[in-house]
């Protein structure tokens, strides 16, 4: 079964994919947008068909006290879009610190700050979509 991982932010959408098994997550790549959700339902659902994917992983922003925010409430209705828009599940996965995660992740591996911040959202939604995977062996 294969899953994708995304982590959904205000101005890009970071994207993982897992393999075929869905043992293993890896970044894929970064989709900038301006707040244009539409268009991004639309990226996500060429991006299932040509991966040949079988359940969504989204991002779950929650607050540190376990409330859900405006950006846990963005991530709730752009769950309800997906799937409208894309027949295969897609499930929440807590994200608190994800970002953070991997930006220590990049500084520890001496990535410059500029390259850092091409790359933090798909290993943000890697480490989304790992950890979701390792939750359900």
């Amino acid at each position: 079964m294969r899953y994708l991982g995304l982590d959904l932010g205000s101005r890009t959408l970071g994207v993982a994919i897992s393999d075929k098994t869905g043992l293993i997550a890896s970044s894929l790549k970064v989709i900038r947008h301006v707040e244009e959700y539409d268009r991004l339902i639309e990226d996500v659902k060429n991006l299932v068909s040509e991966l040949e994917v079988d359940a969504i992983v989204l991002g779950f922003p929650k607050n540190m006290n376990n409330t859900i925010g405006p950006k846990g409430e963005l991530s709730l209705e752009f769950k309800k879009k997906l799937e409208k828009t894309i027949d295969i599940p897609v499930y929440l996965q807590d994200e608190r610190l994800s970002t953070k995660s991997a930006l220590d992740t990049l500084i520890k591996g001496d990535v410059s700050r500029k390259n850092r911040k091409k790359v933090v959202d798909s290993l943000a939604a890697t480490i989304i979509l790992q950890s979701y995977l390792d939750r359900r062996i």
